[in-house]
């Protein structure tokens, strides 16, 4: 199990968005090529960070640009904007444990505390992380 890559893809995206604000126009293309795939999946993405309030995205070559500081920005926003889990949570419960098996009938309620509390912790984390916070580590050409 893994959380999709639209995490690491839109924390990519914001930060190319900042790092080249002043000396390039930042499209999908221009995205695209720093972080490995296609437009298309950026556009998406980008659509997903302005419909959360991360991003101003000018049609045609106007360029994306942070609608907030970095230091405004957490991974936790970034996360909850591209969806990244499903609606019920982070770990998918498998579909049809046995009902007659008196462990099939009692996991999901055994590992539903647990499970959530995990899912807690690590969004809780995530809180805790700006965008300037990743972007601090990057190297200036």
């Amino acid at each position: 199990m893994q959380i999709t890559s639209r995490l690491t893809v839109a924390a990519h995206t914001l930060a190319v968005a900042e790092y080249f604000k002043n000396s390039n126009k930042v499209t999908s293309d221009f995205i695209a090529a720093s972080v490995g795939v296609n437009p298309v999946v950026i556009r998406r993405i980008l659509l997903q960070l302005k419909e959360a309030g991360l991003i101003d995205v000018a049609r045609g070559s106007g360029g994306a640009s942070l609608k907030k500081p970095p230091e405004d920005i957490t991974l936790y926003d970034i996360y909850r904007a591209v969806d990244c889990v499903e609606e019920d949570g982070l770990f998918h419960f498998h579909e049809h444990p046995n009902p007659d098996c008196p462990v099939g009938k009692s996991i999901h309620a055994a590992l539903d505390g647990y499970l959530s509390a995990a899912q807690q912790a690590m969004e809780n984390s995530l809180k805790g992380v700006t965008l300037a916070d990743v972007m601090s580590s990057f190297v200036r050409a």
